[in-house]
């Protein structure tokens, strides 16, 4: 526990307030290979997930996503390959992405250490027909409909164990500008997150984490989470997500060893609480292949 904490005050200690650009999920720690190319196979069978997410509920345009993932290792276990498709709108925009991710995993003691890169395409959408500019030769606002076809590359190192796990990554390498497309260091969202396992007895246990996403220079977000796990059954929990001053409840429900489903609701209680009724998330998992004891489940 006291490595958790440490590595968490050290990060924070480094990193000034700012805004967030990559998008939020709150239930990260069930969303792994969308942060991370270097989470695919650390659930050491098939695995696929399906994430939607309804941001700020009431706002006129508020982002939606829906993400798909898929991941599993191969037979020769230290490579390990993901697929990630998905679909984010807000506002005038539509991204929608499909991306491969490949892992090469070093087993380290009672650990595994993960080396994750990810290549794909984005597919954006620019609806600029409802657009009224003040000025009416703005050369940025055109009118119409624009669409692109972006690639992109991401990188990512993870280790896990049964109790522990650590990540480190950067989910766009490229950024752009319309079709205009251009590397940039200022321009990454890097992402850092760790949890831990505390077993008080084999029916309750309590798992601690952390997100923190930031820009360089200066800006970024820090989530802090934790939740409680009954009988390997039932998960309660919550977040607090300190620059939104969003406040996080979640439920999740391990119905059979390979099918879970959660449920997370945000509630802004910052300037946003006047202009939306809070975000929804919902997870629904499933492992194919299932071959780890239940009385050893995966929890990370």
């Amino acid at each position: 526990m006291k490595y958790f904490l440490t590595i968490f005050l050290v990060l924070v200690s480094f990193l000034e307030a700012g805004a967030q650009s990559y998008p939020v999920f709150s239930q990260y720690m069930r969303n792994g290979l969308a942060l991370n190319p270097a989470y695919a196979g650390s659930k050491e069978n098939f695995a696929v997930s399906l994430v939607y997410r309804q941001q700020w509920t009431g706002f006129n345009g508020s982002p939606v996503t829906q993400v798909f993932n898929a991941h599993a290792p191969l037979k020769k276990d230290r490579v390990a390959l993901g697929l990630m498709a998905f679909n984010d709108t807000y506002g005038p925009y539509r991204n929608t992405g499909i991306f491969a991710n490949y892992a090469f995993r070093i087993r380290m003691g009672k650990g595994t250490l993960s080396l994750g890169l990810k290549g794909g395409v984005y597919l954006q959408e620019e609806d600029q027909s409802d657009f009224r500019p003040v000025d009416q030769n703005d050369p940025v606002i055109q009118g119409g409909v624009f669409n692109y076809t972006i690639p992109n590359f991401g990188a990512g190192i993870y280790y896990y164990s049964n109790r522990f796990y650590m990540g480190v990554s950067v989910p766009a390498l490229l950024s752009s500008h319309g079709s205009e497309l251009y590397h940039d260091f200022y321009n990454y969202d890097i992402l850092v997150t760790s949890g831990i396992l505390i077993r008080f007895s084999d029916k309750f246990k309590f798992k601690p984490s952390f997100l923190v996403n930031f820009n360089l220079p200066s800006s970024f977000q820090v989530d802090i989470n934790g939740n409680f796990i009954f009988g390997d059954f039932l998960w309660l929990g919550g977040s607090w997500r300190i620059q939104d001053e969003t406040i996080v409840g979640m439920i999740e429900l391990q119905l059979t060893p390979q099918f879970g489903i959660g449920y997370s609701y945000d509630y802004s209680s910052g300037t946003l609480n006047s202009f939306n009724s809070g975000s929804h998330e919902v997870v629904l998992r499933y492992l194919f292949g299932y071959k780890v004891k239940a009385t050893n489940p995966r929890y990370f």
